[in-house]
């Protein structure tokens, strides 16, 4: 298995991925909105983060990692905002080669920690976190339209 970071070359490949964790959320941006917000990691990955491609024969799973800032930690931080592995390819280590790959990054970056979020009902995930020794938060979250509503 290969792990690397996406490039323009890639986004064919990553496209039917962030397809696939898409539809397992239930939402349904457009593919080029997708591609927008990958072709903006690829622009400026210093500032912005960067997506992974997993590879064991062809591309079985994706990480996306945004850089922010952490005030309770007074540290930069980096949010692992989607980790997605094929389903025929789970069980088999590309989740937790992805999460290494993630880390590496966030050391590499100069970021203190990889934080991310997954849904309460996401058990198989959650058992992953568990058994890789991942700290579990106990926040809610809470989101707004930047458009206000009539």
């Amino acid at each position: 298995m290969t792990i690397g970071r996406v490039t323009q070359a890639d986004l064919g490949e990553l496209l039917p991925l962030m397809r696939a964790y898409c539809d397992f959320y239930a939402v349904a941006p457009s593919d080029e909105a997708l591609l927008g917000l990958s072709r903006a990691l690829i622009a400026d990955p210093e500032r912005e983060g960067v997506q992974l491609l997993a590879r064991d024969g062809g591309s079985v799973g994706f990480a996306t990692i945004f850089w922010s800032w952490a005030t309770t930690s007074a540290e930069r931080i980096g949010v692992m905002n989607d980790l997605f592995v094929a389903p025929e390819a789970r069980g088999k280590g590309v989740a937790e080669a992805l999460i290494e790959a993630c880390r590496a990054e966030c050391a590499a970056h100069g970021a203190g920690k990889l934080t991310w979020q997954t849904a309460p009902d996401n058990a198989t995930a959650m058992k992953l976190y568990d058994r890789i020794r991942a700290v579990r938060e106990q926040w809610v979250d809470y989101w707004l339209p930047v458009q206000a509503e009539e």
